[in-house]
């Protein structure tokens, strides 16, 4: 039986303690773990490395944690590849410019190793357990491809970040079932993430302005639908 593939981190801090400090755990963890001290070494590894997951601060010098997030999610190679921000700040404002550009995490620091490698097992174990019948979805000129995270538009192939992706999937799925933010929320980042029922408004805005108005409709007061014309 083959063994299984060694799941890759990468490690983006400009404090080498934290750096180190990461890293052994990781390490120690089983994964295979590559560090960067600011966002264009980040982008610089990450295209080589194809990291699984990367652990990303927010406060760097040269270019912070979010346009670094931006511009990882714009390499298709890391479409599937999780993003945890790593940050002291605690504003609201901060967490939702984490998710705005394809975050899938967000932890406060000082970080726990223990907490923290329990929070990145049940990650990857979501992941894993997401099984679905349909590989493709086609409506109307609309296609959207699980097994390459594509989307196409008639010819026009678009690009969504992984939870932008699996949300719209998901909807699609149950073309004109109302989900309340609660059930998207439960559904796409689960319970083991901490996020706020905000993000899910974000990502819906930002699938819209990919794809288009027509597809996902706003149910007041309720929630949102994949609506079926």
């Amino acid at each position: 039986m083959a063994n299984k593939p060694v799941q890759k981190v990468l490690v983006v801090d400009d404090e080498e303690p934290i750096q180190e400090l990461l890293k052994y755990n990781l390490e120690k963890t089983g994964y295979e773990v590559r560090t960067a001290s600011d966002g264009f070494k980040a982008v610089d590894i990450a295209k080589k490395f194809h990291p699984d997951l990367v652990l990303l601060d927010i406060m760097m010098p040269k270019m912070d944690g979010v346009e670094t997030c931006r511009l990882l999610r714009e390499i298709p190679e890391l479409q599937k590849t999780f993003i945890v921000f790593l940050t002291a700040r605690s504003e609201e404002y901060s967490e939702v410019a984490a998710f705005d550009v394809g975050a899938d995490d967000y932890i406060n620091k000082p970080i726990k190793p223990r907490a923290l490698m329990s929070r990145i097992s049940a990650l990857f174990r979501r992941d894993n357990k997401k099984t679905s019948p349909v590989s493709t979805i086609t409506i109307g000129d609309l296609t959207i491809d699980r097994t390459s995270y594509t989307i196409k538009i008639g010819t026009r192939e678009i690009n969504l970040p992984k939870k932008e992706f699996e949300l719209l999937y998901f909807l699609a799925q149950n073309p004109n079932k109302v989900f309340s933010r609660e059930d998207l929320l439960q559904n796409i980042w689960g319970s083991d993430v901490y996020v706020l029922a905000r993000t899910v408004d974000v990502h819906i805005r930002k699938v819209r302005e990919k794809i288009g108005e027509d597809y996902i409709t706003t149910v007041k007061g309720v929630g949102y639908k994949f609506a079926l014309n």
